[in-house]
């Protein structure tokens, strides 16, 4: 005999669905390479009035000149110093969450000034699901290392508060823009390399010859590109051209290392990298080939991802948590970094 419509929502109404207790699960966690490097060497300054400063040169005056018996010899007088400047400026990212939230989630606040102490309420490990204050503070470290990447990598036009990242300082148009208070247009020197529109071809290997080709001219001054990061689509040319000369592998092969990642080692050129940023920033097609011994960030003394827990206004029953970093982007050599797309 089939239950009726009132038997059925009588048992509903009886049970409860059954959860798997633990924080939430992230389904959009992405590797950030560029962050990673950046981080690991990045270096630290005093302090200052708002400025980095450096010198730089180009120009060399001094040059041998024949000469015999008496004749007049010329002396140079050189003055060929170059100065770059970089701003640097302050993040700040942050979250904050009422003491009624926490309650409805039975978190009860001891030290309600800051909230730097809190308890479980009797009871709330049968009821509760995910800690409502623990899936906060991970959504404040992930949410930082994202916009922090991508700070890294934009050109800073997104905010006349925030450093100009990897797109600021390598161009796709290098012969145009002031860097570090240098002007490309005019001073050679102070230009990266640059190859857009290459149309990869298994039978040409055009896309393999250019990069062996650009090797080379960002060697020329000393230049060694250490880190190609890329876009899918750009990827997917690489292969095209490696796999039918069968001349790459991919890394974790013979290191152990996950070769789903799909980067692609090629000899004498180096490992090409995925950056998944570069895709959700519209770059798929390029890759990026920087030397991290001249691309870096400055992060000023004791101010590096700086934690504060602000105490709570007394009008307002809230717990805050923030994080600032003062620092920029500084690239002290430009003729070592190029970039490079596909159609």
């Amino acid at each position: 005999m089939a239950m009726t419509l009132a038997q059925i929502e009588s048992i509903a109404n009886a049970r409860l669905d059954h959860y798997i207790k633990g924080q939430p699960l992230s389904q959009t966690l992405q590797d950030k390479p560029l962050m990673k490097a950046l981080r690991a060497k990045q270096k630290t300054f005093p302090g200052g009035r708002g400025e980095l400063k450096f010198n730089v040169k180009n120009d060399y005056t001094t040059a041998f000149m024949g000469y015999e018996d008496d004749d007049t010899v010329t002396y140079g007088n050189p003055s060929n110093i170059r100065q770059v400047a970089y701003s640097y400026y302050e993040l700040h990212a942050g979250i904050k969450i009422s003491l009624t939230e926490l309650k409805r989630d039975g978190i009860n606040v001891v030290d309600s000034l800051n909230g730097e102490k809190t308890a479980m309420a009797e009871g709330r490990e049968i009821e509760g699901i995910s800690n409502i204050f623990d899936d906060k503070l991970e959504d404040m470290n992930e949410g930082m290392e994202r916009s922090f990447n991508e700070i890294c990598w934009r050109d800073g036009t997104q905010s006349a508060k925030v450093f100009g990242g990897v797109l600021s300082l390598v161009s796709g148009t290098p012969t145009t823009g002031v860097v570090g208070g240098i002007d490309r247009a005019t001073n050679s020197f102070w230009r990266n390399r640059a190859s857009l529109a290459i149309t990869p071809s298994a039978a040409s290997q055009t896309l393999v010859t250019t990069l062996r080709s650009e090797t080379r001219q960002l060697r020329r001054y000393g230049g060694r590109p250490n880190m190609l990061l890329c876009g899918s689509t750009f990827l997917e040319g690489l292969e095209l051209e490696a796999t039918a000369k069968g001349d790459y592998t991919q890394t974790g092969f013979d290191k152990g290392v996950d070769v789903a990642v799909g980067d692609i080692s090629l000899k004498n050129l180096g490992t090409f990298k995925y950056d998944p940023t570069l895709d959700d920033l519209g770059y798929a097609k390029y890759c990026f080939a920087l030397d991290m011994n001249h691309i870096k960030l400055e992060v000023m003394s004791g101010e590096d991802m700086k934690r504060h827990s602000p105490a709570r206004p007394p009008e307002k029953y809230v717990i805050y948590r923030g994080c600032t970093w003062t620092g920029t982007m500084m690239a002290n050599k430009l003729n070592a970094h190029g970039v490079y797309s596909v159609v």
